[in-house]
């Protein structure tokens, strides 16, 4: 990296000692700050006179480079808190790194399950698993894709709806009520595998819960289940049922609200489902949707292969 003149030096030292950012933090801004420098210098500006334009254009160059949206935040962020800072000692007097924004990143579509790698993983019972424990295993799949529950919102589920439960099941009317983010609470049916599978666990729960324990799932030690935990074992009975994916709970939350769209083509029914609070946060799984049916018909129309 380029020795950083004098005024940047004394800012990265506040970054480091007054703002104690960590070190790899560290090392991005004075990168970034370096590369500031040296546009300045190129450019023949003195950095305390650059204007809006000179950022703009010193932004751009960051994009021609090949910088991803992420790293150019980064640099934007670094180049912006040495303004600021400046600014509060009367060395410029406008910050003009205001109002720059960087690209916005391609969000990723969630990774979901096939129909068949979910039925499989949920209908996956190891004989040589210590009984209780593939029960409860078995239980937690089924919930988590028969529900589309979150993993807190599955280990937040106690045996009743006393007044401290987060959550809980009620067999009986073959529902769950959870409290999901931003403490909303909702109610989603439970199918007859998942309630199957909930009570072949009750049968047994006793073996490994506490007295007392008020938690659904419990670990060996018999108090709640984590959520580290959760993910622990989903992992190790996706390995165990061949699946060739990494496959944590989310997946199985993406996989279920995919699979109903997929089914039913009601994306208002699979908002409420889910607990989403926009109606935007569900069409996600749209494109999900697409991208099968795009599937289907690259596999049966006779016309797919002149598809681009």
């Amino acid at each position: 990296m380029q020795a950083l003149d004098p005024e940047l030096q004394r800012f990265t030292e506040h970054l480091r000692v007054e703002r104690r950012l960590a070190a790899r933090t560290l090392a991005m801004y004075g990168d970034a700050l370096a590369w500031l420098q040296a546009s300045a210098a190129a450019s023949g500006v003195d950095l305390q006179a650059a204007q809006p334009h000179h950022l703009r254009g010193w932004t751009a160059q960051l994009r021609v480079r090949g910088l991803g949206p992420r790293s150019i935040a980064i640099a934007l962020a670094a180049w912006r808190g040495l303004y600021r800072w400046w600014g509060r000692h009367g060395l410029v007097a406008q910050n003009p790194v205001d109002g720059l924004r960087p690209p916005k990143a391609p969000k990723p579509l969630p990774k979901a399950l096939s129909v068949e790698q979910a039925v499989a993983l949920a209908d996956h019972l190891p004989e040589d698993g210590d009984p209780v424990l593939v029960a409860r295993d078995h239980a937690i799949a089924e919930l988590l894709y028969g529900c589309g529950l979150r993993v807190g919102e599955l280990v937040g589920l106690d045996l009743t709806a006393s007044g401290a439960a987060a959550g809980w099941v009620d067999v009986a009317d073959a529902s769950a009520h959870v409290l999901g983010k931003g403490g909303k609470r909702r109610s989603v049916p439970v199918g007859a595998a998942a309630l199957a599978a909930l009570r072949s666990w009750l049968l047994v729960r006793a073996q490994l819960a506490d007295a007392g324990e008020p938690a659904l799932f419990v670990s060996r030690r018999g108090t709640r289940l984590t959520a580290s935990q959760v993910r622990q074992r989903l992992q190790l009975q996706a390995q165990h049922a061949g699946l060739p994916t990494h496959v944590h709970p989310h997946m199985l939350r993406h996989s279920y609200a995919s699979h109903l769209l997929q089914s039913s083509g009601d994306l208002r029914a699979v908002q409420e489902l889910l607990g989403h609070a926009s109606i935007s946060t569900t069409q996600v799984y749209t494109k999900l949707d697409f991208q099968h049916l795009a599937r289907a018909y690259d596999a049966a129309h006779p016309r797919a292969k002149k598809r681009s």
